[in-house]
Formats: structure tokens, sequence, C-alpha cells
């Protein structure tokens, strides 16, 4: 593709050192850069692209989006802001390929990861063949990929899309983060249809306020052909006002038609929202109920752990107050027994949620012991001491994996275990590094080391 028209799409204030290029590739970061891309320099939390640009034309890039010029002799677009420019440079190379797609999102703070494999069984179901993007996994044609980022970049964003649509996908399921709106990383995106499942206290940090926070949600449905509004959330309450037009569902008021095989009130909430979006989308009743049905787990949801004790150890993402406070009530309508509590707070992210979750344990749970859960760079006693100030009584053990065998080892016939915060994560990052460990195969191991010999 020839420059030009790249440019035409980012309108660039000016053009340095014009000449015609033609284009092969989009990259970002100079570790992908093939001959022939056009590199875009992102100023970033800790490298700025600009002092990047002489490393990305020495590995084959031909061309620099920039927001001031740099010393290097290529072509260079100056804009106002290279992130967002990433989007319509990137709609505009893979041929806007969500034109070619259903695509089908879910946005707000919690279930999105649950609400979209519903979304995927049932479009899979109908035989709309989708793609999947989670922050779990992807799925493209018949291949599955890790994921990276919930909403990925919007180069790799549509890079997928385009990937999806040569596959033979005419759908797809996925996450859509606040992150992604405000970044920029979704403009451009056709949303056949947009699902609103909740919204409550997190990513403070990043947006500001609550209202800045909804404000990044309420924009994506500009791009929605269809809403679909939870309106048993009060923010959704609001959002439906805000669209008239929208498709609200309620669990407080709706039945779902399907035998749902996942445990929780909160996940009739999930299957609503997806059956409502699928309707949107044409799909008929049959294929709603059993893609439905066949979601019989999604990894780190309330994903079970069992080496034949007598007591229940499940494992969740919740790292949110939300989100514990749901999975803990859950726990707590289902278990005989006590329940215990192995939690902990993120570093380098919103320290106003700390001691607000260790209230919810201290009140929801039997037991809760307070540990590490990505520290980042951090001073994990130091994040603890910041949750602490929510509930002093809370036992509290540094190390994860002590933590977890304190747990289970404390657990009698008819208890709940649960284990919060990373769910389907095989890492935690400490002082940037991160170290393998898997919440679900270390419950295995201290399980294991209960059992005589």
């Amino acid at each position: 593709m020839k420059l030009e028209r790249l440019a035409a799409a980012l309108a660039p204030a000016e053009t340095r050192n014009p000449a015609s290029a033609e284009i092969a590739d989009l990259a970002y970061d100079t570790r992908s850069v093939e001959p022939g891309a056009l590199f875009f320099c992102v100023r970033g939390a800790r490298v700025d692209g600009h002092e990047l640009a002489a490393g990305a034309v020495a590995r084959g890039a031909v061309a620099l989006v920039v927001e001031r010029p740099v010393d290097v002799p290529v072509p260079q677009l100056v804009v106002a802001d290279v992130r967002r420019a990433m989007a319509p440079a990137a709609v505009e190379f893979f041929g806007d390929p969500s034109r070619d797609l259903d695509v089908a999102a879910v946005t707000g703070t919690a279930g999105k990861t649950t609400t979209t494999y519903f979304l995927y069984e049932i479009l899979r179901e109908a035989g709309r063949r989708p793609g999947l993007l989670t922050n779990i996994e992807r799925r493209v044609g018949d291949e599955v990929l890790p994921a990276l980022l919930n909403t990925p970049e919007a180069i790799d964003l549509q890079r997928l899309f385009r990937a999806m649509a040569d596959a033979g996908n005419t759908a797809c399921a996925m996450e859509a983060t606040s992150h992604a709106s405000v970044q920029g990383r979704l403009e451009g995106v056709r949303f056949a249809v947009l699902i609103f499942t909740n919204l409550s206290h997190e990513h403070l940090d990043f947006h500001g306020s609550m209202e800045a926070y909804f404000d990044a949600k309420r924009r994506l449905f500009a791009q929605a052909e269809r809403a679909v509004v939870n309106v048993g959330d009060e923010w959704g309450q609001r959002l439906a006002r805000e669209l008239p037009d929208a498709i609200t569902f309620d669990a407080s008021r709706d039945a779902l038609d399907a035998d749902l095989q996942l445990r929780a009130r909160f996940n009739v909430e999930n299957a609503l929202g997806a059956a409502a979006a699928a309707r949107a989308l044409g799909v008929g009743d049959d294929a709603i109920r059993a893609g439905i049905e066949a979601v019989t787990g999604v990894p780190g949801r309330l994903e079970p752990v069992s080496e034949g004790q007598r007591f229940d150890v499940v494992v969740d993402y919740a790292h949110k107050p939300a989100s514990l406070e749901k999975v803990l009530r859950a726990l707590r309508e289902t278990t005989q027994g006590r329940v215990i509590c192995v939690f902990g707070c993120g570093g380098d992210r919103d320290r106003e949620k700390r001691p607000v979750m260790a209230r919810l344990a201290y009140e929801l749970a039997d037991v809760a012991i307070v540990t590490s859960d990505n520290p980042r760079s951090e001073d994990p006693l130091a994040i603890i001491e910041d949750v602490l100030a929510g509930a002093p009584e809370l036992e509290v053990e540094p190390d994860r994996r002590t933590a977890i065998a304190l747990a289970v080892a404390y657990a009698r016939p008819g208890d709940a275990v649960l284990i919060a915060g990373k769910g389907h994560e095989q890492g935690q990052e400490i002082d940037g590094i991160r170290h393998p460990f898997d919440d679900r195969e270390v419950a295995r191991e201290a399980l294991r080391a209960l059992q005589p010999a």
C-alpha cells in the first residue's frame, strides 16, 4: 500500500522528508519491524518510541509516524497523537475487516470474559463460525493463540480481524475494555452488537473518577449498531436512559431458558446478556440454549481444583471489590461449611480498593488470608499494609504459595476455599520479572501434600 494512501487516512499536520514509499506492514514495536514497515513512534510509560526510530529504520522501516520530527532520513507523518493514529491507519491498511465480521463485544467492569465465552458458543452453535478475543485466549479460524492485552493494540486488533475474515470466520466475540476505549485502540471497529454488563469501583488510578470510567464505556456505543444493557446495574440504568433504543435485560425480572452449567447466580446475568445480544443478531432460541449449555467452565472463573478432597477449592480472577464480593456471596450460598479466602492486591494499581477488599473478605469469609498478588514494582509488604487498613484482624502470609497451602490445610469437609485475584494467569510479576506461578497448579500441589503417603 502506498504511504500516500495511509497519510490520507491520518491527515497529518505535516509530512517531513516527503517521498513515495510502499508500505508492507505496520509496527509499533521495533522487535516486530519487517522490511517495508511504517513504524509508529508511540510514547509509552517507560520508553518513548521516538528514541527508537533509528533502530526501527535499521530493521527495515521505510517511514515513520511521529509527534515531533526526528533526525532520521525517511518520510515522517507528523500527527497530534501517535497512539491514536494507529487505529485509522490499521483500519485502512487491513481493509476495514470488521465490516466483514459480526463483531459482538462485551464491556463492563465484571463479567466480560464469561459473557464473551457464552457469545462465542452461541454463535458457534448458530453456524456463524466466530473468532474469539479474551484475556485468556484468542481463536482465529481453527487456531488457538495466547492472549496478551484484553483488547489488543489497534494494529494487532485489526490484523486479527483480517486474519479471522481470511480464515473463514464470519463473527467475532470479544472483550472491549475502558483502557482500550481511552487509548483509541477500538476506533474504527464496527460493533454489530455491544453489551454493557456493569460498572463498579476499578481502574480509577487510570480514569480518575467513576464519571470518566463510565464515559470511557459510554463512548463505545457510538460505534455499535445495537446496544444491550444490564439494567440490573445502576450505571446500566443510566446508560439505558441515554440509549433509548437499547435492548435491556435484568436478572431479577428475566428468565433464562437454558440449563446453566456454571455455578453462581451472577452467571445468570452473563448468560442473559449473551442471549439478548445473540437475538439481536438474529440467532434462534435453540442455538442460544445450546450455546449457553455448552459453557461448562471458563478458565480462572470459579474454576474448581480437585484432587479427591472432601471440600471445594476454586480459583477465580476476582481482583476488584465488586468481583470479590460476588464470588464470596456465591460461595456462601452454595457452601455448607466455612468459606476460606486467600487474596491480595496488585501493585502499581488503584490503591483505594485495597482496604475495601480487606473489609469484604473480613465480612464475607470465615477465614481470610492476605497475601501477595502481582506486586510489580511495589514492596509486597507495603501493599499488604494498605490492605490491612480495611481489616487489621486478617491473617497475613506474604508468600502466595505458603498462603494457599495454609488455606487448604485449614479446610474441613464441607468447606470452600477461594483463591482469588489471579485466575487463569500463569505468572507472578515481582520487580519487573514474571515468575512462573499458576494458582491452580499450586493448589493441586498443596492438596496432594495433604494426602497420606
